[in-house]
């Protein structure tokens, strides 16, 4: 879940092999502080920095991360109030957001017909329009598929003078507060504009990573000095792709066109707390949204499988893909390995797949085929380490 140094968005890097990558408003900056570079989502990204993955996500753990996540889609629905624009938004998510309070933002998910995950996304009412924020990779797709589908008193006003920059861990509201003490007063999913060096940021209290934190966004030709700002204070390390993986799944939390995605419902996915009873009822406004008719059988009856938390015995990590078995030899695959690695925080390796239902148990043992050899691993609750969301 928003690019070029001079401030252009979408601006292409040339001259070499990577020339179709888009480049961060921040790439100067990222550079400088020794990151290397790795294609993600049609973007030249920070993997990581001198400090390297293991440091980087302990550090945020323990005190406060910077990421540059300025790859993500920011766009702004306007209507003739929020109310019309927000009934509009829930014919294509099943999410209550005409009940969203003012300055309140909540998670939600396209669906297709067949009620699979288009994308996810977060949706924030800003009084006057509806802010959305989209994955990088689907962005394209999300917004052709709000113009295609919202009716024509809605505009799609896509942002791209904007940088979006992630401020996560414990330390996060002390060192925002520095620079305007009034960030101390938001809750988890508040969202608000904040003067920070200067200029109005649009921030929201929430993340990526299972930690206390802020999503802020900058304008294009204040970010460096933000990011900076930020840096300047001895709790803050910039922080890689390679820790926000990490982080994001010892939090538990799903990344798109891997855990998610149009062959997953939001039931089997372990999604339905994003649903609101109001969506599931027969009132006006429950269903109406695409694949309705298949996610809310599965919500009354159950879905035939369900995305777990994997704990592997040893230290050796299971990554995505690794076929999942029921016996230790013989057999079918039952389901497979979606995100894998090791987890720092607990110091062991963890995984999310999915299993049959009547498999999901925590505590349920499996086997997972690594290497032709089939190796021990147990059902374990999701998220791997508990959340510090302020609340």
């Amino acid at each position: 879940m928003p690019e070029g140094g001079n401030g252009s968005a979408g601006l292409m890097k040339t001259g070499d092999a990577m020339s179709d990558l888009k480049i961060l408003p921040l790439d100067g900056l990222h550079r400088e502080l020794g990151a290397k570079m790795v294609p993600f989502a049609g973007y030249d990204m920070p993997v990581q920095y001198a400090a390297g993955v293991m440091k980087e996500h302990l550090h945020t753990r323990a005190a406060a991360g910077l990421f540059d996540v300025s790859h993500m889609g920011q766009v702004i629905l306007r209507g003739a109030d929020f109310e019309t624009v927000a009934l509009a938004m829930e014919t294509l998510v099943p999410v209550n957001i005409a009940g969203l309070g003012e300055n309140r933002q909540r998670y939600g998910f396209f669906t297709d017909d067949q009620g699979g995950i288009l994308d996810d996304l977060m949706l924030a009412n800003r009084g006057d329009h509806l802010f959305v924020v989209v994955n990088a990779a689907c962005k394209d797709a999300d917004i052709a598929h709000m113009r295609a589908k919202l009716p024509a008193g809605v505009t799609v006003e896509v942002i791209e003078d904007r940088a979006l920059l992630a401020l996560q861990g414990p330390a996060a509201e002390t060192v925002l507060a520095g620079l305007n003490p009034a960030v101390a007063d938001m809750t988890f999913m508040d969202v608000a504009t904040v003067s920070l060096c200067g200029v109005d940021c649009w921030i929201s209290r929430s993340g990526y990573t299972g930690e206390d934190g802020y999503e802020i966004s900058v304008p294009v030709a204040q970010a460096e000095e933000l990011a900076r700002a930020l840096l300047a204070d001895d709790a803050v390390l910039p922080i890689g792709l390679g820790a926000r993986d990490s982080l994001r799944l010892e939090g538990g939390l799903c990344l798109y066109g891997h855990d998610i995605d149009t062959g997953t419902t939001p039931v089997q996915a372990g999604l339905t707390w994003a649903i609101q009873k109001i969506r599931r009822t027969g009132g006006a406004r429950g269903g109406g949204f695409p694949g309705a008719d298949r996610i809310l059988s599965e919500l009354e009856n159950g879905a035939s499988r369900a995305r777990v938390g994997l704990r592997p015995e040893g230290r050796a990590p299971m990554r995505e893909g690794v076929a999942l078995f029921a016996d230790a030899e013989g057999g079918t695959a039952i389901g497979a390995v979606t995100s894998g690695g090791f987890g720092p925080s607990v110091e062991a390796p963890v995984a999310m797949g999915y299993v049959p239902a009547d498999l999901a148990a925590p505590g349920t043992q499996l086997w997972g085929e690594v290497r032709g050899k089939r190796l021990p691993v147990q059902v374990a609750a999701l998220p791997f380490v508990p959340a510090n969301f302020k609340r």
